[in-house]
């Protein structure tokens, strides 16, 4: 019987990326994210490939939504045996500046997102009796914390402290949970965060704070999704059966913990 994942947050850029990944390996995909158009877009294209991959359109901020689809995934495929919270946003913004708006929207879906997908999916490995994988989207925000960034450093620490507790209560039931952290990739995300930090130094133009983060990389280039899916499709295979409450850096040399 072939395994079912969910990947929230997985019409486009990273989440797409680790979706496909764990098609290619085999699994059933439940596609989700908030975005309706790219969604059915990104199911489209699974479908054309030949992966046996469903979209299901959902606010993963919402606990009844997260618990909903969760509830879809085991009606379209029989059971649920990996969940990769992977939905997430970004702000940029100054300590001084930042408000409640904006500390509500990044919690609400980075924080209060991944813990309602941790317990919609512990539910439903329990109630199936079996074991089950869970792997969170935390950051290197989640190890150390950015300027401007405050918020998403903020919420990606509280990601990486989930993971742990989760780790810790669910490991006697047979569920491990742990987290990657990527740096810096070329994505619609950056894009924005680059542009954001254009508007508070007058001295920078578009390109040049990606062009600086990346700099700093070891291993001499930005991320690809194709990185962070080879870790999350390591994370949900049965050779690491042995790894719990951990928070994997994969960003080419850049933070060191």
């Amino acid at each position: 019987m072939s395994k079912t994942a969910i990947v929230t947050g997985s019409a486009g850029g990273l989440g797409k990326g680790i979706a496909e990944r764990l098609a290619n390996d085999g699994f059933n995909v439940v596609l989700q994210d908030i975005n309706e158009e790219l969604l059915l877009e990104t199911e489209k294209e699974f479908k054309g490939k030949g992966f046996n991959a469903v979209a299901f359109r959902s606010d993963v901020s919402k606990k009844k939504e997260q618990e909903e689809l969760v509830q879809f995934a085991v009606t379209e495929f029989g059971q649920l045996d990996v969940m990769v919270n992977n939905a997430g946003v970004d702000a940029v913004t100054s300590i001084l500046e930042i408000g409640e708006d904006e500390l509500k929207k990044l919690f609400s879906i980075n924080v209060f997102g991944t813990l309602f997908g941790i317990q919609a999916a512990a539910k439903q490995f329990m109630k199936q009796n079996s074991k089950g994988k869970i792997i969170n989207a935390c950051s290197i925000a989640g190890h150390e914390s950015y300027e401007v960034l405050g918020t998403y450093s903020a919420t990606k620490h509280s990601v990486r402290s989930f993971t742990q507790t989760a780790a810790k209560e669910l490991a006697d039931k047979g569920i491990t949970v742990n987290a990657y952290c990527p740096g810096i990739a070329k994505t619609k995300m950056w894009d924005r965060i680059d542009e954001e930090m254009v508007k508070l130094n007058d001295s920078l133009e578009i390109g040049d704070a990606f062009a600086e983060f990346s700099s700093a990389i070891k291993l001499g280039r930005y991320q690809e999704p194709t990185d962070v899916a080879n870790l999350v499709s390591f994370l949900a295979s049965k050779d690491s059966n042995y790894i719990t409450g951990q928070s994997i850096l994969t960003d080419g040399g850049l933070v060191y913990r």
